[in-house]
């Protein structure tokens, strides 16, 4: 059965190109962001890991940790990673998965049989500290994914947990947020004392708490 929201994210233990890696130990007190690529040295996937290392910065900001990964051998990575620096202009500044037997890719359902038998769609898992899975994405391998998406999604997380504020259509940071259905007006006016704007008594529109 294919991994769910809410699911607890499953454990397990890979080389990579930052040693031998337990997800739940390297994940601890911190979200994660477990991301697959269809195979080394190949164009799109060159493009995705410079440019999520480009981004370590904002994913640092947000206590997140990357882990990227492939079916190809850790011996792979390691001569894939020059290539990665010399064309992108910045070095692999986090771990990369080794899965040459394909036991996460199998755990987490990366390889779709019906697209490719063998290799890894561009799979996407966002992790909470608590280990559950808060987001997942499917892109097919000839589509690089959009990071700054994905940043954007994790504000959105991690400002409803802090605040019970859900994020409209294109939110991005600074924007007005809806209080959520589940918070009475009541509690409202506590959380919220500088007041809202109340469309519809589902939709009341607050700016974005800090």
């Amino acid at each position: 059965m294919a991994l769910q929201l809410g699911d607890t994210a499953p454990d397990f233990t890979a080389e990579s190109t930052a040693g031998k890696i337990s997800l739940h130990d390297y994940g601890s007190g911190s979200w994660v962001v477990l991301f697959s690529h269809p195979k080394d040295f190949t164009p799109v996937c060159t493009t995705e890991l410079g440019a999520v290392a480009k981004l370590k910065a904002e994913f640092d900001k947000r206590n997140v940790k990357v882990l990227g990964l492939s079916v190809d051998p850790l011996k792979d990575h390691k001569a894939w990673v020059g290539d990665i620096e010399e064309t992108q202009g910045c070095a692999l500044n986090f771990p990369l998965l080794a899965d040459p037997d394909r036991k996460v890719a199998n755990l987490y359902g990366m390889i779709h049989p019906n697209a490719n038998d063998t290799l890894t769609v561009r799979s996407v898992f966002v992790i909470d500290p608590n280990k559950k899975i808060r987001l997942t994405l499917t892109y097919p391998a000839s589509t690089g994914r959009n990071f700054e998406e994905l940043l954007r999604v994790i504000d959105s997380l991690q400002l409803t947990d802090k605040h019970k504020v859900a994020t409209p259509v294109n939110w991005r940071q600074g924007d007005d947020c809806i209080i959520v259905p589940s918070v009475s007006n009541e509690q409202a006016k506590e959380m919220f004392p500088g007041g809202w704007k109340e469309h519809k008594p589902y939709l009341r529109v607050v700016k974005q708490p800090h």
